[in-house]
């Protein structure tokens, strides 16, 4: 999809355009192949965004798999997929495709960008939705995107357990409705990932994912990995950008992670026990052990997570602040270990000695989630603590 350069982004006036609609929406935007573009599509999200959608964006380079595990994973109510390397004739079916392969048929799937006018017949015929070329408004993408969205039925058609869950897992979150015979089981291990906005913990939590699954091929008894990653919802449209996903390299991981993403205020962390159990009994070769719980950027005084996980982990980043700071009550004192990310920035020595000095024992890792550095350290504490 393609914004518009008829429609500026000043007059997209934020207000709340979903707040008739029977739950809000959930948007996926994927942009698939090698194009290597996404200032548009970032419009879009915005522009979603601002009317009250919860957007949840995927990254550049998707593969049609890729974007369909994540559809189903999210429950989402349609795919928007930007399109603009002259592969849609190719790539649009091969996304139906696999929707179908991973339970979840019935996703819409829109394409906009740079689409022939010629090949919107063949899109559509082959059971593309709807359409869109570069001319298309911003306010022509709200309305396609939202009058897709149905109410929520309890139970997926066909039998695929893990579409299943995700379809539980919305409904606990939006309606705190719980399907009665929905299989629930706490995994072994539930680790709360918390800090300041540009920490780094998406990265953290991709690159900890991707290390656990890695070792989880060597040792099953380790299981696979679940992640659940919160975003703030807008106290003014309602809508969400839930972009922490695209940090995690799906086109390698496959489904040897489950990710699902929310957006709330504050810390309303409302049905967070169920999630877990949830995750925790989804089916499959082997059970969900390792299940990490993200939080939207935290001040100090934000501790609730402390309640629903057996283990936080507070990341830091230096520059932080001076020593003052370590004494103040608040998020650091729910740590059960601490880890100082981007710890080839300036400052890095000064933070932990500051952390050491507060810790009481508890241990203080280095990293540099960008590079991997320091991951193997961590996520043998995490594993083996």
């Amino acid at each position: 999809m393609s914004r518009s350069r008829t429609t500026p982004t000043s007059e997209f006036e934020k207000k709340d355009r979903c707040a008739h609609l029977p739950h809000r929406p959930r948007v996926l935007l994927g942009k698939m192949g090698l194009d290597g573009h996404d200032r548009g599509v970032k419009v879009i999200a915005r522009a979603l965004r601002d009317s009250g959608v919860h957007v949840i964006y995927s990254g550049l380079w998707q593969t049609p798999r890729s974007l369909a595990i994540s559809a189903r994973d999210e429950d989402v109510d349609v795919i928007a997929a930007s399109m603009m390397s002259n592969s849609h004739l190719a790539l649009g079916p091969a996304l139906l495709d696999e929707l179908t392969k991973v339970g979840r048929p019935d996703i819409p799937v829109q394409m906009g960008g740079i689409l022939p006018q010629e090949d919107i017949p063949k899109l559509l015929d082959a059971g593309i939705s709807a359409c869109y070329t570069t001319g298309v408004g911003l306010e022509e993408i709200v309305q396609a995107v939202t009058s897709v969205v149905r109410p929520r039925t309890h139970l997926i058609e066909g039998d695929h357990p893990i579409a299943q869950l995700a379809r539980d897992l919305s409904l606990v979150h939006e309606q705190g409705q719980v399907r009665g015979d929905a299989p629930r089981r706490r995994p072994a291990r539930v680790i709360g990932i918390t800090g300041s906005p540009g920490a780094g913990k998406s990265t953290l939590v991709a690159q900890l994912a991707a290390e656990i699954s890695r070792r989880s091929e060597q040792d099953p008894s380790l299981g696979r990995v679940g992640v659940v990653a919160f975003d703030p919802m807008s106290p003014i449209t309602n809508g969400a950008l839930l972009g922490d996903r695209l940090r995690v390299d799906f086109n390698r991981l496959d489904e040897r992670v489950f990710y699902r993403s929310f957006a709330i205020r504050g810390e309303d962390y409302h049905g967070l026990d169920t999630i877990v159990e949830l995750i925790g009994g989804a089916p499959g070769e082997a059970p969900i052990e390792t299940l990490f719980v993200e939080t939207v950027g935290a001040g100090q005084n934000e501790t609730r997570i402390r309640d629903h996980v057996d283990r936080t982990a507070v990341v830091l980043t230096p520059g932080m602040g001076d020593a003052i700071q370590m004494d103040k009550a608040g998020i650091l004192e729910i740590a059960d270990l601490f880890v100082c990310n981007k710890a080839d920035f300036p400052g890095e020595h000064e933070l932990v000695r500051d952390l050491r000095d507060i810790s009481a024992g508890r241990p203080v890792f280095e990293t540099v989630a960008t590079h991997g550095q320091g991951i193997g350290e961590l996520a043998d504490e995490l594993l083996g603590g």
